[in-house]
């Protein structure tokens, strides 16, 4: 497996991820979550071009997996991290996230963050696994409260959702 930029042939590929990351919601009851459509193509292209989508390939170059993001309020913030069903278990978004980490320490931001659903086995739980806390609501900062009014207009707060957050080593704890 190896991480590299997402390129524009991949855009249309990224799309088929999500909606198949998206089918084990429907087991959960979650049929709206498995029914939304991806990322438009345009979307996608804006983060590409930004430098800000990030894919793990196989050994075909093909990718498996895809992680967007956005930096908000001095974090990187996971928009969409999405590993597809036929590649579960290889830790391929794991693998994204601690890119981005990295990244995100090299530039000198402090953490990670993210928004999910909380109940879901491999959203929150396997969050908190790989470092994440979830946020009190006093910890939100403006661009996250933003982030959860969109999410709920959307109506994804039909279900319980979180943000969470993990630090990201500074200067002075990486000597």
């Amino acid at each position: 497996m190896r991480i590299r930029r997402a390129e524009a042939a991949d855009l249309p590929l990224l799309q088929d991820i999500e909606r198949a990351a998206g089918e084990p919601f429907r087991a959960l009851g979650m049929v709206e979550i498995a029914d939304d459509e991806p990322p438009a193509a345009d979307v996608l292209e804006r983060y590409r071009a930004g430098g800000r989508a990030w894919v793990a390939v196989g050994a075909d170059d093909r990718p498996l997996a895809y992680l967007i993001h956005d930096t908000v309020d001095g974090a990187a913030h996971v928009e969409q991290v999405s590993v597809h069903p036929d590649a579960a278990g290889r830790r391929l978004g794991r693998a994204l996230i601690d890119r981005l980490g990295d990244r995100a320490a090299a530039g000198g931001l402090a953490a990670l963050t993210l928004t999910t659903f909380a109940e879901v086995p491999w959203n929150a739980p396997y969050y908190s696994r790989i470092g994440f806390r979830v946020l009190a609501e006093s910890e939100l900062t403006e661009g996250l409260r933003e982030i959860r009014r969109t999410e709920k207009e959307h109506g994804l707060d039909r279900w319980p959702r979180v943000c969470m957050r993990r630090d990201l080593p500074g200067p002075a704890t990486k000597l």
